[in-house]
């Protein structure tokens, strides 16, 4: 099977979903998961059986080193 974005996450099989220690008490968090091609899903831990967003190694970067320099901190609450 190809992974591909709006894939239903519940058909992504063999894979390890990953939550950030970070998620709030009622589990709402943004959970990922390497796939075996090297690119990485994204879903909705309170929708788990929803779509997966599929993302490039360089995308995944982009995002997580673009946090760490506070380029999102206005989507912060």
């Amino acid at each position: 099977m190809t992974a591909y974005n709006g894939i239903k996450a519940s058909e992504l099989q063999n894979i390890s979903w990953q939550k950030s220690q970070r998620s709030n008490s009622r589990g709402s968090c943004v959970e990922m998961a390497r796939l075996a091609d090297g690119r990485i899903a994204m879903r909705n831990s309170n929708f788990p059986e929803g779509p997966a967003l599929v993302y490039t190694q360089p995308e995944i970067d982009a995002l997580i080193l673009g946090a760490k320099d506070g380029d999102f901190d206005n989507f912060l609450s």
